[in-house]
């Protein structure tokens, strides 16, 4: 996963975080949900794009995995598992500049292959309402509304899943 991609349309290196990596992680995920933080209640959005603490616990329990062009970090992408045969995506984010770029399948792509390789039959993910275009691109990638939904510090939040194996 340490090797330039080539599906994207800019060079991009899909590589494990590292714990030097955690200010340009955080600064990814801020800069990519910073368009919908109105849409989003104070505790959820907190929740969304992390602090030094929560990021740090992420990575312990998590597998985190960083998309990186020219030495920035570009996009982000956490995945646990397997739990009962089923991995979990959290904290996919991809900077403004760059959505539409193929960054966002080429994470969402080396997370399943991870997951994949430990066992994980489905993969699901949580996303909320606010997140359109995440929707569809989940969609266009196999994942469907599994019907669940749960609350996230008072929004909805909607459960997909997709099986891999």
């Amino acid at each position: 996963m340490s090797k330039p991609r080539g599906h994207s349309k800019i060079a991009i290196e899909i590589r494990p975080a590292r714990e030097g990596d955690k200010q340009r992680i955080l600064k990814c995920l801020a800069e990519a949900f910073e368009p919908y933080r109105e849409q989003y209640t104070a505790g959820a959005y907190a929740d969304t794009v992390l602090d030094d603490a929560s990021l740090g616990t992420r990575m312990q329990s998590m597998h985190v995995l960083v998309a990186v062009s020219s030495g920035e970090i570009i996009g982000t992408v956490a995945g646990g598992g397997p739990h009962s045969g089923k991995g979990h995506l959290r904290g996919m984010a991809v900077l403004p500049q760059y959505k539409g770029s193929g960054v966002s399948a080429e994470l969402l792509s080396a997370i399943e292959a991870w997951l994949g390789m430990r066992g994980c039959t489905h993969v699901t993910l949580d996303t909320t309402q606010p997140l359109i275009t995440a929707m569809r691109f989940y969609e266009k990638h196999g994942y469907s509304r599994s019907g669940r939904a749960s609350d996230f510090f008072g929004m909805p939040l909607i459960e997909y899943v997709k099986q891999i194996g």
